[in-house]
């Protein structure tokens, strides 16, 4: 009985490990691109700019990982929100990195943000930081 128990645990505990594999790296991007979103949402800066390298660079040298929190920083002081409604999400690797493309639409609650409403066509680069996706780069283009 004891030989048999002894079996049957090892049994749930490799059954178990085989289900604790980590998500694929694509479905990890996806699933830092929609942190990003509701970190947006939620006006939150540390939360934002924890998907983000260090050396961010947005829209060639416009925005850094820096601006963006600040910028949020500055929404959640004045009390406003910021609507991200996402796309489909395209991943692609590159080497030992990735591409990830998406339609973003953005609205706002308060002031903040008039002129940077609608929807944008945005090109993010990702590669690998420790055990995390970091977003490196990205680019932005408003659309009609």
């Amino acid at each position: 009985m004891r030989k048999l128990v002894f079996l049957l645990f090892f049994a749930v505990l490799a059954m178990a490990l085989a289900g604790c594999r980590r998500a694929p790296d694509e479905v990890r991007i996806r699933q830092s691109i929609e942190a990003a979103r509701t970190a947006a949402a939620d006006a939150d800066a540390g939360a934002l700019t924890g998907v983000l390298s260090e050396d961010f660079d947005g829209n060639g040298g416009a925005m850094s990982a820096k601006d963006l929190g600040n910028l949020l920083r500055l929404a959640k002081f004045r009390g406003e929100s910021v609507h991200a409604v996402l796309g489909p999400i395209e991943v692609e690797p590159r080497g030992d990195r990735y591409v990830a493309r998406f339609t973003v639409t953005l609205g706002s609650g308060g002031k903040l943000f008039p002129a940077e409403l609608g929807m944008f066509k945005v090109e993010t680069g990702w590669r690998r930081e420790g055990r995390e996706w970091r977003c490196f780069t990205a680019s932005w283009e408003q659309q009609l």
